[in-house]
């Protein structure tokens, strides 16, 4: 090989290479301006033949009662953390070692890190690239995009994503108009929202969306959203 092709060569691998590295920093700063693109899990479901209702809503037009709900629900800490809740990683990980039903301590941060620029699995690789996409939105998003933007995207039903089209769904209103029972009936889903139903749910939802509802009083009360909503 000579010299010519040998340094082509170099700067082909090393402008991959940055490619490369550059790639998670301009989806991070596309999607703080612009709504995200239909994610992986999506497409993947869409092609499954589930559909794909995907209608964002920004967050002025989604009530402040399913903001409070998912705060109650998912991650109390939200607006205090970095992205990492290591109580919660911690407690997951004591209660797993102990044996008991497997459950995991991401927050909200992780999770939308993962909806909107990853696979759905649980190997380490995409573990990995969670955590970085996570430093990288807590950064450049800051607290009410990320909720906007986990708001949008996350499963509400089998190919029902986000707020909007869950809303729909489940009680044929708009988002902006959820009450704080059916905001907490949402909320009580998400763990399971391909078998948990919001609206006329069975006896768990029904005690877990209870549940949720009142903690959303300590939400309110503590201002544990005030990160969110202004």
């Amino acid at each position: 090989m000579t010299k010519s092709k040998k340094t082509r060569k170099r700067r082909f691998w090393l402008t991959l290479v940055v490619v490369l590295a550059l790639f998670p920093f301009v989806g991070v700063a596309l999607f703080a301006i612009v709504p995200p693109t239909p994610t992986i899990l999506m497409l993947r479901q869409a092609v499954r033949g589930e559909g794909l209702d995907y209608q964002w809503r920004g967050l002025n037009d989604i009530s402040p009662n399913l903001v409070n709900a998912v705060i109650a629900s998912e991650d109390a800490r939200f607006c205090s953390h970095n992205g990492f809740d290591m109580d919660a990683i911690q407690k997951a990980l004591d209660h797993n070692a102990d044996g008991g039903r497997m459950r995991g301590g991401s927050t909200i941060s992780q999770q939308t890190a993962k909806n909107v620029f990853l696979w759905p699995s649980r190997d380490w690789v995409r573990k990995g690239l969670e955590a970085g996409y996570t430093v990288l939105i807590e950064t450049f998003w800051g607290k009410r995009r990320i909720m906007e933007v986990y708001l949008n995207v996350v499963e509400w039903a089998p190919g029902v994503y986000g707020a909007q089209a869950a809303s729909q769904h489940w009680f044929d209103k708009n988002a902006r108009d959820l009450t704080p029972r059916e905001a907490a009936r949402l909320a009580a889903i998400l763990p399971a929202p391909r078998r948990y139903q919001a609206a006329d749910p069975g006896p768990y939802v029904r005690r877990r969306g209870s549940r949720v509802q009142a903690a959303m009083g300590t939400v309110r009360g503590q201002g544990l959203s005030a990160c969110v909503l202004r």
